[in-house]
């Protein structure tokens, strides 16, 4: 009997394994990248592109605020003195006013936890 169960058990765990390893990883890049058209009217990826009303976001993570170079920040986020992380952006993107009041950013933010995620995985990968 104990046999029986203990083989039942392993039957179980394994079946188990072998359909998490067989499922596909979710691609957060791939819905970070649909999610970052709407910010293109302001922003890009990439520092070699022709600049825009918002800073270049290429190298975000780990950036201090208000520091891409010839960019005019206003006021507020030149005093942020916000180094630019996962969990900073995620705040950011959630509401930016309340994290840099006064900012002139002009987006309410995103509300779902799953797209802030999603957009910050694709503007962490390097920017080819």
């Amino acid at each position: 009997m104990k046999a029986l169960l203990r083989s039942a058990i392993l039957l179980a765990l394994t079946a188990t394994s072998n359909a998490a390893l067989a499922a596909p990883a979710k691609d957060d890049t791939a819905l970070g990248k649909r999610l970052f058209l709407r910010c293109t009217a302001c922003h890009t990826v990439s520092a070699k592109a022709p600049g825009k009303v918002g800073p270049h976001l290429q190298g975000i993570v780990g950036r201090k605020s208000g520091s891409v170079a010839g960019f005019g920040y206003s006021p507020a986020m030149k005093g942020a003195n916000i180094v630019w992380n996962e969990a900073t952006l995620d705040k950011w993107l959630q509401r930016p006013q309340s994290v840099v009041p006064g900012t002139t950013m002009a987006f309410a933010g995103l509300t779902k936890p799953e797209e802030r995620k999603a957009l910050i995985a694709y503007l962490k990968k390097p920017t080819p």
